[in-house]
């Protein structure tokens, strides 16, 4: 794990600071973090989140840093989000092409072109297909099966009796930049993972994204057709079924049971309740309760699409 001095990080990133220095093991949301992670506000909305961190310091402008807890230091910035950015490439990765001989369980079926990183652990039975790449502390459970290409970026966890087809990436970077005020785009590094829990399947080409801190989630049983995305910090819940070209931006979640058409697709930081279905081609802008059909863009209870559509139709013949 990588780590530093609090002091050095607001030194390495500009900011100033003042007080105890402190070890900093990585980046959190301000809910999440914890004494030894630093953490950012930018937003007026997250108010009462910032009045209970348990960050070691957090990233803030000055008209804000009365509302922080005794415990926590302001860091004090002009632009928190770009500052972050800054800091999380202090904690990325190492990303080098050296190989360690996994861990193996009995009865693995793996072939010889399977390139690893370092510190994998692969659980009994697996079966992995020629052109596949584990990337380093990379787990995948027992009885699991991954077709031709398949691409495990670092710190992935797949669990039990998945199957994973051709192609798909998991583990790639999440998109996410904080912008200068010049206009120009720093990168923010996704130091998170992907954890795929038992029994789900996935298909061809699809891509899901590493969390910027924490984990993007693939819960138990859900199924993912080909060519879906999932973007970082997601969390899918279980037993979903998402179709082909599905995506979901940003930080969304789904309850248990979600259905999802083809082309259907959710803006970020939404939640989408347990057992929802979401029509073909539909685009869910806002959370939605759950136990109900939705159509349409943005997408709403199915029942007023078919009357809003009925309407629009006789509008038409006028």
């Amino acid at each position: 794990m990588k780590h530093c001095q609090l002091s050095g990080l607001c030194q390495a990133i500009g900011v100033v600071w003042s007080g105890e220095d402190k070890i900093i093991t990585g980046l959190n949301t301000l809910d999440e973090a914890t004494p030894s992670h630093v953490s950012f506000f930018n937003h007026e909305k997250h108010s009462a989140q910032l009045q209970k961190t348990q960050a070691a310091g957090v990233l803030i402008e000055a008209r804000y840093a009365h509302l922080l807890p005794p415990h926590t230091a302001p860091l004090i910035a002009d632009e928190p989000y770009l500052k972050l950015a800054l800091a999380s490439k202090l904690f990325r990765h190492t990303v080098t092409t050296k190989s360690q001989a996994p861990k193996i369980g009995v009865d693995c079926d793996i072939d010889p072109s399977v390139r690893f990183g370092c510190g994998v652990v692969i659980g009994d039975r697996v079966t992995i297909l020629a052109g596949c790449y584990i990337g380093d502390d990379a787990v995948i459970g027992p009885d699991t099966m991954l077709y031709a290409n398949v691409t495990l970026y670092h710190q992935t966890h797949i669990g039990a009796r998945c199957i994973i087809h051709s192609g798909t990436v998991i583990g790639s970077d999440g998109y996410g930049f904080a912008q200068t005020k010049a206009g120009e785009h720093v990168k923010i590094y996704q130091n998170g993972n992907v954890i795929i829990e038992n029994d789900v399947e996935i298909g061809a080409n699809c891509a899901i994204d590493r969390g910027v801190f924490g984990a993007t989630v693939i819960a138990q049983g859900s199924k993912l057709d080909n060519l879906v995305h999932i973007a970082h910090n997601c969390k899918v819940g279980a037993y979903a079924l998402l179709t082909s070209q599905v995506g979901l931006a940003g930080s969304t979640t789904t309850g248990r049971n979600v259905v999802m058409g083809g082309q259907s697709g959710a803006a970020g930081h939404l939640h989408i309740g347990d057992f929802s279905t979401i029509a073909a081609k539909s685009g869910v802008t806002k959370s939605l309760k759950g136990y109900q059909t939705y159509a349409g863009f943005p997408a709403v209870e199915h029942r007023l699409w078919l009357k809003i559509q009925a309407k629009l139709s006789s509008l038409a013949k006028k």
